[in-house]
C-alpha cells in the first residue's frame, strides 16, 4: 500500500492556473480544497454519523417537557388547529367509506397524520405549497371549504380540476396550493424553482414542499435538493416520513439515518422532529420560514410519523404489517389525542364540546357531500379546453368527429349527465 501511494504521488503533477484564465472565489468562511487541514495520513471509512434524535416539545399524554418551547398561541388558535383536524378525520372517513360504495373512484386518508397541520399555522398566506397527496390539512387550515373539498372528489361541473384528475388531487391558486401531481417527486425540484422565483422577485415569502421517505428514493429529489442548495432558493423540504412507502417500510427502503442526513449532505440546515407532536413541527416550520427567507436558504425537515390508514383505498396494509401495531399507534400516539389532551391540561376544551363540534362537523360534511354528489359532471367540451389559447387544427377536427359520434349515437354517448356549458 505504501509502494503504491508514493507511486501515486510521483506521477501526480500540479497545474497551474493560466495568469489569464477565470478567477474562482469563495464566501469568507470557506476553506480551499488544497489547505492542508483538509487532509489527513489516517485511512478511515465512514459507515454512518451518530442517529440524529428527533425534537419534541410534548409527550403523548400532551404534557409540555420544557415550557420555553411551548408556543402559547392564542386559544383561538389552539382550538382552530383542534378543530380543523377533527374536521379532516371526519372527512377522511366520510369519503373513505363512499369510494368503497363506488361513489367516488379514489382516496386517501390522513390516519395517523394529523399533527402536520402545525407546519400550516406556521406559514404565512403569501407562502407556495407544493403537496405530494395527503396534505389537505394544508387547504383546511387556509380556508378551503367542504364544498370545494367534495366537488373534486366527485370531479363534478365545480371541481376546479374540470375532472381531469384523480379525488384529492387539489389544487387553489387562491390559497398558493399548487395542484397536487400523482407521480412521485415531481414537486420537489419546482418547488425549488419557485423558492428561486421568489428570491429573484424579492418577496418576503417562500415554498414548502412535502413529500413521504419513499419519494425521497425519486431522482427528482436529489436534483431538487442540490438545485436549491447552490442557487441557495428560500425552500422548506418537509419530509413526512409515515414509515411505509406504500407496502415497502423503510426499513426496506434506506440504510442511512433516515431522510434527515442527506439533507445535511447537501449542505442544507436540516432538523428531525416528532412527526406527531404539533408543537415540534409548528416550531421547527416557524423557525424554518424564517431561516429561509432572511438568511436565503434552504432548510429539510424530516417528522417521524406513523401512517395508521392503508396508504390509499387501493391498498390493504393488512397484508404487510400487523393490525395489533397499528391499533397499538393508533391508541397510545395518536396527534388528535395528544393535542386533545393539551387542551384538557388548559381546561380549554370539554367532553360536551368534542361530541358537539364532531356532531356539527358531521352534519356540514354531509350536506356538501350530498350536494355535490347529485351535481353533473363538467361539460364535455372541457375535453379541449384549458391547454391552448386557441386550439389547433387537429383538435378542432377531433372535437368536431367526438360531437357528430355524440349526435349520430345518442344511446351510446348519453350527456345528459355532463353539464351543457
Amino acid at each position: 500500500m505504501k509502494t503504491q501511494l508514493s507511486n501515486l504521488a510521483a506521477s501526480t503533477s500540479v497545474v497551474e492556473p493560466k495568469p489569464d484564465g477565470p478567477v474562482i472565489t469563495s464566501s469568507s468562511n470557506a476553506k480551499t480544497w488544497s489547505a492542508s487541514d483538509n487532509f489527513t495520513n489516517t485511512m478511515q471509512f465512514i459507515q454512518k454519523q451518530p442517529t440524529l434524535e428527533a425534537y419534541r416539545v410534548m409527550d403523548h399524554t400532551g404534557t409540555v417537557l420544557n415550557a420555553d418551547h411551548d408556543p402559547n398561541l392564542p386559544k383561538e388558535e389552539v382550538l382552530k388547529c383542534y378543530k380543523d383536524m377533527l374536521l379532516l378525520h371526519t372527512m377522511d372517513g366520510i369519503l373513505y367509506d363512499a369510494q368503497r360504495q363506488g361513489r367516488i373512484s379514489f382516496y386517501m386518508t390522513h390516519y395517523g397524520e394529523e399533527a402536520m397541520i402545525g407546519s400550516a399555522a406556521a406559514l404565512s398566506p403569501e407562502d407556495i405549497v407544493f403537496g405530494q397527496y395527503r396534505e389537505a390539512f394544508m387547504l383546511v387550515y387556509r380556508g378551503f371549504t367542504l364544498d370545494e373539498f367534495v366537488n373534486q372528489c366527485f370531479s363534478n361541473e365545480l371541481d376546479y380540476g374540470k375532472g381531469r384528475q384523480m379525488p384529492i388531487h387539489y389544487g387553489s391558486k387562491k390559497l398558493n396550493f399548487q395542484t397536487i401531481s400523482s407521480p412521485l417527486g415531481t414537486q420537489i425540484p419546482q418547488a425549488s424553482g419557485a423558492a428561486y422565483a421568489l428570491k429573484m422577485s424579492g418577496a418576503n415569502a417562500c415554498s414548502l414542499c412535502f413529500f413521504g421517505e419513499g419519494a425521497a428514493s425519486e431522482g427528482d429529489f436529489h436534483a431538487g435538493l442540490n438545485m436549491a442548495a447552490t442557487l441557495k432558493s428560500p425552500v422548506i423540504f418537509f419530509c413526512r416520513n409515515n414509515g411505509f412507502a406504500i407496502s415497502t417500510p423503510s426499513t426496506e427502503q434506506y440504510k442511512g439515518d433516515g431522510i434527515a442526513s442527506r439533507g445535511i449532505g447537501y449542505g442544507i440546515d436540516t432538523i428531525r422532529v416528532d412527526g406527531n407532536d404539533i408543537w415540534a413541527i409548528y416550531n421547527a416550520t416557524k423557525a424554518a420560514r424564517e431561516m429561509a427567507i432572511k438568511e436565503q436558504k434552504p432548510v429539510l425537515i424530516e417528522a417521524m410519523t406513523y401512517r395508521i390508514g392503508h396508504h390509499s383505498t387501493s391498498d390493504d396494509s393488512t397484508k404487510y404489517r400487523d393490525r395489533k401495531e397499528v391499533e397499538e399507534r393508533a391508541q397510545f400516539d395518536n396527534p388528535v389525542t395528544r393535542l386533545r389532551r393539551y387542551l384538557e391540561n388548559k381546561n380549554w376544551w370539554s367532553q360536551e364540546e368534542e361530541d358537539a363540534y364532531r356532531k356539527k362537523v358531521r352534519k356540514d360534511i354531509m350536506t356538501s357531500f350530498t350536494a355535490a354528489e347529485k351535481r353533473k359532471k363538467p361539460a364535455v367540451k372541457h375535453l379541449f379546453t384549458d391547454v391552448y389559447d386557441e386550439l389547433p387544427p387537429n383538435l378542432v377536427k377531433q372535437q368536431q368527429e367526438l360531437n357528430e359520434l355524440i349526435k349520430k349515437y345518442p344511446e351510446y354517448y348519453d350527456t345528459s349527465d355532463y353539464a351543457s356549458s
